[in-house]
């Protein structure tokens, strides 16, 4: 079953705006998160591939990202910093979502 795109654009929007506020906040807990994120887009990458669609990013985060946390608290402690592990991994998708061959500018292209 297909995971509805809109709620993933959703969350991982509201997770994006999350780690913009970390990253004005504090640097510190901007570092954490960087190297949570960085740690969770490898996995997506191992995951995902190169090529993927907005709809299989939002099928795969769908199945679950209990990996995705697992990933991110072992680069980077976040019990140390103030930091929502949800909002890093949904953040995380939501960058990663830059990558897909049909999301440009900010928008889904239309399935035919």
């Amino acid at each position: 079953m297909s995971y509805p795109l809109d709620n993933a654009l959703f969350q991982w929007e509201e997770g994006a705006g999350r780690l913009r506020d970390i990253d004005t906040a504090d640097p510190r807990s901007a570092r954490t998160a960087r190297r949570a994120v960085e740690s969770i887009h490898e996995e997506l990458r191992r995951r995902i591939g190169p090529t993927f669609s907005a709809q299989e990013l939002a099928d795969l985060y769908g199945r679950g990202t209990d990996w995705c946390l697992e990933a991110a608290r072992r680069a980077a402690p976040m019990a140390a910093v103030d930091l929502d592990p949800q909002a890093i991994v949904d953040g995380a998708f939501f960058q990663y979502l830059r990558g897909a061959y049909d999301y440009s500018g900010g928008r889904v292209a239309p399935t035919e």
